[in-house]
């Protein structure tokens, strides 16, 4: 008991203990996953998310003393993302015959994913900068965060936004693919990731690894287009 009290202590003390708070609870909720049945609504982020944040609230930790701790979780996502390739390269006869599809679902897409949001936002009345922070929601965050700074909105609202709607596509992916009778992995993986970046693409990993793969291609490409067209878009509602 004594011991346990003075590792408490020590990593109080030091940046270790979100970086702990932040492992803990993805096991806790990975196990929770893995009971359920890797139900969609199981799924380990969404629930890791809201115990790491009751555990901040109960302690009135402010984001910016947990980020300290936990930045090298976030450090990882750049080598993860990377790593998308690996699937990609022993898919690649896959992927290439599936290029004129993929082409015009990415511009579908992605026209889609951020002409909605900047269409709700204006007929709803949003003020401009809330409207440049979900523009790109559907691109993973380091990139949305980059794109609404460049153009003078909020990037952390826009990491909030970017989140909500990967939780809420890893979450109903699954069940409205089955619902569409969308069979092909293919497109389901490649839907995912377009719509709902990493946490789609995890999603799509666990159904399957094709589906993955095309989950990891939509992420990246949708990505470029997004910082293609948002700037032009946004201009025009200035």
């Amino acid at each position: 008991m004594s011991g346990d009290f003075a590792l408490w202590v020590y990593l109080t003390q030091t940046p270790l203990l979100w970086l702990t708070v932040t492992l803990l609870a993805y096991a806790v909720a990975d196990r929770l996953f893995q009971a359920a049945g890797r139900h969609p609504a199981a799924n380990p982020v969404i629930h890791a998310v809201w115990m790491i944040g009751l555990v901040l609230l109960v302690t009135g930790t402010p984001y910016p003393t947990y980020f300290q701790g936990a930045q090298f979780v976030h450090f990882l996502l750049g080598p993860a993302t990377v790593a998308l390739a690996v699937p990609l390269y022993e898919r690649r006869e896959t992927v290439m015959r599936a290029l004129l599809p993929m082409g015009a679902a990415l511009v579908v897409g992605c026209v889609t994913a951020m002409g909605s949001a900047l269409v709700f936002a204006t007929i709803a009345g949003i003020p401009y900068e809330v409207m440049l922070a979900m523009a790109p929601k559907s691109v993973t965050t380091g990139v949305a965060m980059g794109i609404v700074e460049a153009l003078g909105g909020d990037p952390t609202l826009a990491a909030v936004l970017v989140m909500m709607t990967g939780m809420a596509g890893a979450l109903i992916v699954t069940p409205l693919m089955r619902l569409l009778r969308v069979e092909d992995m293919r497109a389901r993986g490649f839907a995912a990731g377009l719509a709902a970046h990493g946490l789609g693409t995890a999603r799509a990993f666990q159904v399957s690894e094709v589906a993955g793969t095309f989950a990891g291609i939509a992420m990246g490409l949708n990505a470029f287009l997004t910082a293609v067209l948002v700037p032009v878009a946004v201009s025009f509602l200035r």
